[in-house]
């Protein structure tokens, strides 16, 4: 029987669930254990597919396309394992669920109610992807903090679950902060006890306790929170701050978190953990013998969470060349035909990152201008990719007013248009091209041999596309098609001949990025940054 895990926050939020989550899965999965975690978000929205990126941070797409909360981009890059459609879901999803069968008529004229109606399809929801035999553990993140009003239905759902579940297939880990009081020089249990009082209030005693902390938790302190806790001493769970989130992993198993949960759900702890090829990237993270300045040009630098997966995508590449990256942020806002070369000068590479709308647009093209013309390591992605396309057009092709029908719909020369099968919709929420696609690789493109193979597959999230009405002009100018989708023959890479790193994608790499498995573009990227860094 597959066990379950629920990991609740208390105290205040971003305390980290995603991250605790994630490092408990990575033990187990070391201990043998097939692991996989689900994230189940309080708000109403359907998916965060059509969040403002400052709202909540960057949406991860899955493989099969689902549009996701940032944590989902965790668990895979811990695990080395794809998460899909239920590993994410939302208040938004659990009522349109209910309504939908409501509206079907199989309630059989009942009220609808929250409980028992959506507290059942909450439960239905937790136990997916642990009825088919694929986990033996299943940890569910419940987003938000305790005492919420929109995250009541999942704590209720939570206590009716453990309790139908029976004492050694379901245990609950609460996540809370122990302040330090720097006037009087002590760190604080009375927030944790207040957490864990909500916490009884509704139902649930918590199994263990992991307490995020600035300084180091003494034996009188855990005794203290464990009697007033109602939990043993050794299930207070010191998470102190880490200098890189790569590190809790090891800090859990130090604090034996992956031992005290197996113990409770009565499993065996016989195997030790293989951590040995993870312990190998933190010393290559910790130790770099070399770093590179790499500028991440986008309009939402000023949360670095809304470009989440690219910077951790940086940081597995900066691992496996041994060097630093230091990622600037650069508004795409704020750069000009007349500020460009200042603001740029000095990196080794340029990323222009993915995102929608003009606004920040024509900064893009004016950094892609300077790095193509400068001999610097560029990397495009999605619409960074297609301002790479613009800007050659423009400027080498002389194709005055190029444009992409997003910005200009009646742009003289539509280099990057809308593809045809998303003409007709009007929704906005899950109707992009997403997920998973073929790509076939050119041979003897730079592309196919950073791939080491000529079919890959990439995720997805766009609607417009380069117009293939213009294919043979570029490729007579010099910009490669080297990446074709075999079905549509849409362009999903270009390249550039004769220039020591100059490549867009279409698709998001950073999504497949992994502690094990660094992508590909991003290592040669890195390792291009890092060549020119060196010929300064």
């Amino acid at each position: 029987m597959t066990k379950y895990i629920f990991v609740t926050g208390g105290v205040s939020s971003s305390l980290g669930k995603g991250i605790i989550s994630a490092s408990l899965a990575k033990l187990l999965q070391a201990r043998g254990y097939r692991v996989t975690i689900q994230k189940f978000d309080p708000y109403i929205n359907i998916d965060p597919g059509t969040l403002n990126p400052y709202e909540h941070g960057e949406c991860y797409v899955t493989e099969d396309g689902a549009e996701t909360d940032l944590d989902l981009g965790h668990y895979e890059r811990f695990l080395n394992t794809p998460t899909s459609q239920a590993n994410n879901i939302t208040t938004g999803r659990i009522y349109q669920n209910v309504i939908n069968r409501e509206r079907e008529g199989a309630f059989l004229g009942k009220t609808v109610q929250v409980v028992p109606h959506i507290t059942d399809e909450i439960k239905r929801n937790f136990k997916i992807l642990g009825e088919n035999g694929q986990y033996d553990i299943v940890i569910t993140e419940i987003g938000g903090t305790v005492g919420d009003i929109e995250s009541l239905p999942f704590i209720e759902a939570v206590r009716q679950f453990k309790w139908e579940a029976g004492g050694n297939n379901a245990l609950v880990i609460h996540l809370t902060l122990v302040p330090f009081l720097a006037a009087a020089g002590e760190l604080k249990t009375k927030p944790t006890q207040h957490s864990v009082k909500m916490l009884l209030e509704y139902g649930i005693q918590p199994d263990i306790l992991v307490c995020r902390t600035e300084h180091p938790l003494n034996q009188d302190i855990r005794r203290k929170v464990a009697q007033f806790c109602n939990v043993n001493v050794n299930a207070v769970i010191e998470s102190i701050d880490a200098s890189t989130i790569y590190d809790v992993p090891l800090l859990m198993l130090k604090e034996q978190l992956d031992k005290t949960v197996l113990a409770k759900l009565k499993l065996s702890t016989k195997q030790e953990p293989e951590l040995e090829s993870w312990k190998d990237f933190l010393g290559r993270l910790k130790n770099p013998t070399a770093e590179v300045r790499i500028g991440l040009v986008g309009k939402y630098v000023e949360l670095p969470d809304a470009y989440k997966s690219i910077i951790e995508a940086f940081i597995h590449a900066g691992a496996k060349n041994e060097c630093k990256v230091k990622v600037e942020y650069i508004h795409s806002e704020q750069l000009t035909t007349e500020n460009a070369i200042e603001r740029l000068k000095g990196l080794d590479g340029v990323l222009v990152a993915p995102g929608f709308g003009q606004r920040g647009f024509e900064g893009k093209i004016e950094a892609i201008r300077y790095v193509r013309e400068n001999n610097i390591p560029f990397f495009g992605i999605c619409l960074g990719m297609q301002c790479a396309v613009i800007e050659f057009g423009r400027h080498v092709l002389n194709l005055e007013g190029a444009s992409s029908t997003e910005m200009h719909q009646d742009t003289p020369h539509p280099v990057i248009g809308m593809m045809e099968e998303q003409k007709n919709i009007t929704a906005k929420g899950g109707t992009m091209r997403l997920g998973s696609y073929a790509c076939d690789l050119k041979r003897n493109s730079k592309a196919a041999a950073i791939y080491g193979t000529p079919h890959i597959s990439e995720r997805h999230r766009h609607r417009y596309e380069f117009n293939n009405e213009y294919l043979h002009q570029y490729e007579a100018a010099g910009m490669i098609p080297s990446g074709i989708n075999p079905q549509t023959r849409l362009v999903e890479i270009v390249e550039l001949k004769n220039h020591p790193f100059f490549v867009g994608a279409q698709f998001h790499p950073e999504l497949k990025s992994t502690v094990a498995k660094p992508h590909p573009l991003f290592v040669n990227f890195v390792a291009a940054s890092l060549a020119y860094a060196r010929k300064k």
